[in-house]
């Protein structure tokens, strides 16, 4: 079998409306090329309304609350969320020849060594994953001392990249498994909504990207051509906060956090031309997507009457509407997938994990992407699609749930579910049921929900919560089973209508 290469690009909080293939204003060429001449997806998920969770699902092919992670997200200097014995996108295609390159942000934790030589450990019981945000400065942090459990001790060849966010400490780069000097100084400028930390010396955000791009274009030309690889790159843009370089500011005349989406463009239209150098176009599966819905709250981001950048879905980032987790997602094959496809099949980025092992020839270990299909043949053409009823699990911010199946969907929260719109995550925290949680996790019980009917409202505008208690109570007996055996704090039960 003649193995592609596969590319695969995760933007960060890039919405559904965000590119012109979707109807944006945002000029957006080299993505909009791939959609042409590949397949368009207009019913994919991420597994979470947030990027750590989400990140986890695509790179294991499992729903992250099946692990520690119940809600919110890591920091900086959270723990490693993944046990280096899991299968995850790199290990399974480097076990099948595959050099394997990270460069971006990371957000699933590391193995950071405190000064007293102690690491965290995401797994021992009691842990804490959730850093106070506004104290986690890393003081205690020993950056001289590698990190454990990252990228190189999961299946990736070569890392470059960030441990968190832009507005997450430590300010620095890390190359393989250290940061590119030490974290020594307290920031010497907060951009917006940066927390507070150390940083290195000379550390700028606006070379952030242009800086991932090049490591992972540099490191393309030393993969020997007759060997595939995975290249996976996660920009930070268009995540706050936007500081779009020269190279693209004021592209999209619509702000900074637009031209972020220009940046992410710019990147895939570098590596594509890495690739085209290789003389590797016509054998390389590229996929470009995004970890989780935009923000809509952040009047400096742009104005929404303008460019709605999670198109006319209901919600944002956290959510539990479509808002929150409906993703762009461009998949392009020359030869393999036909032109100017629109894939309208509910798909999940769980799916990612099996559709490149299929892609790859590669055999996945049992119970590995529990949660994923593959779905190439459907990206292709050569299978029928997932079917229309295929259940997905929606998760929110605040760590509530939501199932999707068919035509139907079933909030099990009030509300955004605690999601950025109202009622919010702020909301829960008020209400002492929002509380961030490891194990025990809070005790919630749900005697409100929210049923509607997508295919008649797209715009989540109905609730049938009350007046169809049959669909509420099959679509819950569905989410128990999905969950199933995992008893370590998902909120349930649910009160259905009677």
């Amino acid at each position: 079998m003649n193995q592609p290469n596969i590319l695969v690009v995760l933007a960060d909080d890039m919405g559904w409306g965000d590119l012109g293939c979707y109807g944006s204003k945002i000029p957006t060429p080299h993505i909009d090329a791939l959609a042409a001449g590949g397949v368009r997806a207009t019913d994919a998920h991420s597994a979470s309304a947030v990027c750590t969770p989400s990140r986890y699902a695509l790179m294991t092919g499992r729903y992250a609350w099946r692990g520690p992670l119940k809600n919110f997200v890591l920091m900086g200097h959270g723990p490693a969320l993944i046990e280096p014995s899991r299968p995850t996108l790199a290990s399974v295609l480097r076990d099948a020849g595959y050099a394997t390159g990270a460069f971006g942000k990371w957000h699933l934790g590391l193995g950071w060594r405190h000064r007293d030589g102690s690491v965290r450990d995401a797994f021992a019981p009691g842990a804490t994953l959730h850093d106070d945000v506004k104290t986690d400065f890393g003081h205690d942090i020993d950056y001289t001392a590698p990190v454990t459990g990252g990228p190189t001790a999961l299946g990736f060849d070569r890392f470059f990249g960030i441990a968190g966010s832009l507005d997450m400490p430590p300010y620095a780069f890390i190359d393989q498994d250290r940061t590119v000097g030490v974290p020594d100084r307290e920031k010497a400028e907060y951009l917006t909504e940066q927390r507070p930390g150390l940083q290195v010396p000379g550390f700028r955000e606006d070379e952030a990207d242009v800086r991932f791009v090049g490591e992972a274009v540099r490191w393309l030309s030393t993969v020997p051509t007759d060997q595939p690889f995975l290249c996976y790159v996660t920009p930070s843009a268009p995540h706050r906060p936007n500081v779009p370089p020269s190279v693209v500011r004021g592209a999209s005349g619509l702000g900074d956090r637009a031209d972020g989406v220009c940046l992410v463009d710019w990147m895939v239209g570098q590596l594509v031309a890495a690739i085209d150098a290789r003389g590797q176009r016509d054998n390389t599966l590229v996929i470009v997507t995004s970890d989780n819905g935009a923000p809509m709250i952040f009047t400096d981001d742009g104005d929404v009457s303008v460019h709605r950048p999670n198109g006319d879905w209901r919600g944002q980032k956290g959510d539990l509407w479509d808002g929150g987790h409906r993703e762009p997602f461009v998949a392009h094959w020359p030869g393999r997938i036909p032109a100017g496809t629109v894939l309208d099949a509910p798909i999940c980025l769980t799916d990612v994990l099996p559709t490149a092992a299929a892609a790859a020839g590669a055999t996945l270990p049992a119970g590995t992407a529990e949660d994923g299909r593959d779905v190439l043949g459907a990206l292709t053409g050569d299978a029928a699609p997932p079917p229309a009823d295929r259940p997905i699990v929606h998760h929110s911010l605040g760590g509530r749930f939501a199932l999707r199946a068919g035509r139907w969907k079933a909030v099990f929260a009030p509300g955004s579910g605690g999601g950025f719109s109202e009622p919010s995550i702020d909301a829960l925290f008020a209400s002492g049921s929002g509380k961030a949680h490891s194990n025990p996790p809070w005790d919630a019980r749900h005697p409100v929900g929210q049923l509607y009917d997508v295919h008649a409202d797209p715009g989540e505008t109905t609730d049938l919560w009350a007046t169809e208690p049959d669909v509420v109570a099959s679509l819950y007996d569905q989410l128990r089973a999905i969950c199933r055996d995992e008893s370590s704090g998902l909120p349930f039960d649910v009160q259905v209508p009677a």
